[in-house]
């Protein structure tokens, strides 16, 4: 329990399984259940965000230290127990998470009319187990919440996705899971060298050179399948085009971040040495993808792929700007995971929009949509400004720092950042130029109705974040301020105690 004597990250963890076991509950006609349903999952989910609002009013932005931590005994004789709590790190993706989890759930409203019930709950239990995997202070703990995330999504895309469904989710599931089976190799690994898998207590360990690049591969198989990475891209086009719109939100806004943020929570301050190491590989593959990826957007002709693959350009940076071990890179870094899950998960809300009203993803499908639809046009300008960095939205700010970062350590590698910057301007302008202006290409387009209020709820805290965090970047910065700062200075008192140590 935390100091004040009260469980709040469990009940923030936990809440969303309540909800979904009232769903389950629920008795009488399908008309009867579906309406219960929804209205269920949206106030367990809004109950959610608030105690996790408590969480970020609460924090204290001073201390790198873990807060509202709770312990209790679990397997007390393998050295396994629960243990959560949260730093200046997973309390940002907690809110993101409880942020996207009741928009999804808007914005799934009238899009999603069949098994409504099984899929508001495969949404809250899905909630639950984002929000634990980024509390957990345990290793086997956070394997459990890291594994089980992949269980709800599979159903989603599986269940609710489009016509291809069943091979994406197989894709999703079947990638996903053979590169966590290397990590649980690592962390029995960890548990027999160090006898314990407590996080802040193995963070304390110092591990030899020859375990650390061991374990550093066995983690990034799992982590870089999960971010992901260059060559082990591939199943996330297909999974994203596949999922139904919220799908397609959780996974870009939350899910890509599990695997940068298994960098940050495990990989550099228990491998300092053997990521010093990987670094110029990582380096190679982040800027790799960032180039590749960008031009591959460039030739999509389906929205919901071409917004994927600048994910995976976009979480190029991400890792870029992990391993450049400096203050503005790592800022940079996390400022990028946060900003891209709002104006990702919007982008492909905003084709949802679409798609429920025309139901075709083809940007040939489109054209003078703004004269049509002149609200939906602003919100989808919004959101593609932002996704190209224009400085005052959310994606200038953390790009930038990756890019100062990165200069620090090789003007090449920051030369590599600034392409990524440059091709995203190419690939979303494009997108925005060929959908929003121009001919209206097809009569049928002229009788689209403009947003309704439902999606005007859902896309208007997402507009409001986009510009607070172009504006009043700091706001946020100041959260893993402290964070990074330990981070760092941990690494490279590693580094320099190595050093002596080969002297």
């Amino acid at each position: 329990m935390n100091a004040a004597g009260f469980p709040i990250l469990s009940l923030v963890t936990f809440l969303p399984l309540a909800g979904a076991l009232v769903i389950m509950l629920v008795r009488g006609e399908d008309e009867v259940v579906a309406r219960n349903a929804r209205w269920t999952a949206l106030w367990a989910s809004l109950i959610t965000l608030a105690l996790s609002l408590l969480l970020w009013t609460g924090f204290d932005q001073t201390t790198a230290e873990f807060q509202f931590v709770e312990q209790a005994a679990w397997l007390p004789e393998f050295g396994v127990g629960y243990h959560m709590g949260v730093d200046g790190i997973s309390v940002l993706f907690i809110l993101l998470s409880t942020i996207l989890t009741p928009l999804c759930i808007l914005a799934s409203w009238e899009s999603v009319t069949t098994r409504v019930r099984e899929y508001m709950v495969a949404f809250l239990v899905l909630e639950s187990m984002m929000i634990g995997m980024f509390a957990a202070l345990d290793f086997v703990l956070f394997y459990i919440f890291f594994e089980a995330v992949l269980i709800p999504m599979f159903l989603i895309i599986g269940i609710w996705g489009g016509g291809r469904r069943v091979y994406a989710a197989l894709k999703f599931f079947l990638y996903t899971l053979a590169g966590s089976l290397l990590m649980l190799l690592a962390i029995l690994a960890v548990w027999y060298e160090a006898g314990t898998t407590d996080i802040p207590t193995l963070m304390q360990t110092a591990f030899s050179p020859r375990m650390q690049f061991w374990l550093f591969l066995a983690f990034f198989a799992s982590f870089a399948v999960k971010v992901p990475m260059w060559p082990v891209h591939t199943w996330l086009p297909d999974a994203h085009v596949e999922a139904p719109t919220a799908g397609s939100v959780i996974l870009a806004g939350v899910l890509l971040k599990m695997g940068a943020y298994g960098f940050l929570r495990f990989s550099l301050p228990l491998l300092p040495q053997a990521s010093a190491d990987f670094a110029p590989l990582i380096f190679a593959l982040s800027i790799i993808a960032v180039i590749y990826t960008s031009l591959v957007a460039l030739a999509q002709e389906d929205m919901k792929k071409l917004i994927a693959y600048s994910s995976i350009a976009h979480m190029g940076i991400v890792t870029l700007g992990i391993f450049t071990f400096t203050a503005q890179g790592l800022s940079g870094a996390l400022f990028t995971m946060l900003s891209h899950g709002v104006v990702s998960g919007a982008l492909f809300l905003c084709v949802g929009v679409l798609y429920d009203r025309v139901h075709s993803r083809e940007i040939a499908r489109y054209g003078g949509v703004a004269k049509i639809m002149p609200a939906y046009a602003l919100v989808f300008m919004v959101f593609t400004m932002a996704s190209v960095a224009l400085p005052g939205l959310a994606g200038f700010p953390g790009e930038l720092l990756v890019i100062v970062g990165a200069f620090k350590v090789n003007p090449w590698v920051a030369l590599g950042a600034c392409m990524g910057m440059i091709l995203g301007a190419a690939y979303a302008l494009y997108l925005y130029r060929r959908v929003i202006f121009g001919k209206i290409v097809r009569e049928d387009l002229k009788a689209l109705l403009d947003l309704s209020p439902r999606e005007y709820a859902t896309f208007a805290p997402l507009i409001l974040l986009t510009i607070w965090m172009g504006v009043y970047p700091s706001s946020f910065l100041n959260f893993f301020e402290a964070t990074v700062a330990a981070l760092v200075a941990r690494h490279e008192a590693a580094l320099g105690a190595a050093r002596l140590a080969g002297m």
